[in-house]
Parts: C-alpha cells; structure tokens; sequence
C-alpha cells in the first residue's frame, strides 16, 4: 500500500505519542524523583517517588509506600493527579488517532469524520503533554527552592532530581511532538481532496453521458406515457 505525505506524518506522530506515554507511565511509577545522598554514609541513598521512599543500602533497596494522600506535600499530591490524567488522555489520543489515521481502513467511517478524529486525537496528545510536563517542573521548581534554602542548615542533606524527572521531561516532549505532528497531518490532509466514491462509499455510481460520435449503442428507458 502506498502511503501518502500525511499517512507518514499520521504514522510518525502516533509513534512519537506511543513513545511519550509508555515513557509517561514508567516514570509515574519509578520511585526517583528525589534523590538524597548522606554524607555520613556514602552507601546509602534514599529516594522518593509519588507513591514510596526508598533507602538503598549496598545494593539493597528498602522501600515503603504513603501511608495518606493527604499527609504528602502539596506538589506530590497534584502530581498523582496530572500524571493519572495525562495516562488517560495520552491512552484516549492514541485511540483516536489511530482510528482517523490510514493505518486503521474502515468503509463505514468518513473521510471527513477520519479527519475529525485525527485532529481532535492530536489535541489530546497536547494536553497530555501539558498534564505531563507540569507537574514535573514543579516538583523540579520546589527541589530547587529546598536546595538553595538558606534558612536549612548546611549540614542537613538536600533533596536533588532524581532520573524519573528526567524521564517526564522526555516524555513530555515526546507527547508534545506526536500531538503537534498528528494536527499538521491534518492540515496536510487538506490538500488531498478525495474523490466522490471514497468519500461517500454508499453513493450510486456515476457514469458519464456517451459520446454521439462513439459507434457504441446504450439501452434508453421507455417512457412510461407512451402507447403503441
């Protein structure tokens, strides 16, 4: 089959939004989002994540989950929600998108509507970025802030970034890309007009009127108001 310029771009912007969310739940899940190092004892590190806080010791790692979601800091909290919102809209583009693109051939669905569904999927895909990326800068912004706190005193540890923020910014940008590139395959789509048959497959067929100078003959109804 051969693949037009926007089915290339519908095809590279569902791989960029499959990347971006697969990278999305890993990093939801992965406990290193804050990293701690104490300088008493260099083999242990403690990190912490939106669901638990580890301390690895010689290659042993001890974790234990929250016990309240209310007894979290205020930007772990709003975290937990953006991410399980980003999962969901990231997971509800790829659907859509993946329907209005020409990977997926159903005659029941419209050109146009196939359109629709491309568009609105890469919508999707964006504000998946946006779920993604903020709470991650927060988390980033408030590490920071505790680590240049002058009223901490400097022989408390400070917190540093961890690789799972690392993981959301990629994923981020991987979602932020997809949605980009499934709109603009849109906007290419455009210029691609179908024809009347694929556009509407349930249409009659339409034959052209023959030429008076083909030697061929053609069958004309009788009308109905003629008698013999």
């Amino acid at each position: 089959m051969a693949w037009s310029l926007h089915g290339k771009a519908q095809l590279g912007g569902l791989l960029l939004s499959l990347l971006g969310w697969v990278c999305s739940c890993v990093a939801t899940i992965l406990p290193q989002w804050k990293t701690l190092s104490l300088d008493l004892n260099e083999m242990e590190t403690w990190v912490m994540g939106l669901w638990e806080v580890c301390v690895n010791q010689e290659e042993v790692a001890v974790c234990k989950a929250f016990e309240s979601f209310l007894s979290l800091p205020q930007e772990l909290q709003v975290s937990r929600i953006l991410m399980a919102a980003s999962h969901g809209l990231g997971l509800l583009g790829l659907l859509l998108s993946g329907f209005g693109s020409e990977c997926v051939q159903l005659h029941r669905i419209r050109w146009v509507f196939k359109r629709r569904l491309c568009l609105l999927g890469g919508t999707l895909e964006a504000s998946a970025a946006a779920t993604t990326l903020l709470p991650v800068s927060w988390v980033a912004y408030t590490t920071v802030q505790d680590f240049w706190d002058n009223s901490i005193p400097e022989i408390v540890p400070r917190w540093e970034f961890g690789d799972a923020l690392y993981l959301g910014w990629a994923a981020g940008i991987f979602l932020a890309l997809g949605g980009l590139v499934l709109i603009f395959s849109v906007c290419l789509g455009k210029e691609d007009v179908p024809s009347l048959q694929m556009a509407d497959p349930t249409a009659p067929p339409f034959y052209a009127p023959a030429d008076e100078s083909s030697a061929s003959f053609y069958l004309t109804p009788r009308p109905r108001n003629l008698f013999i």
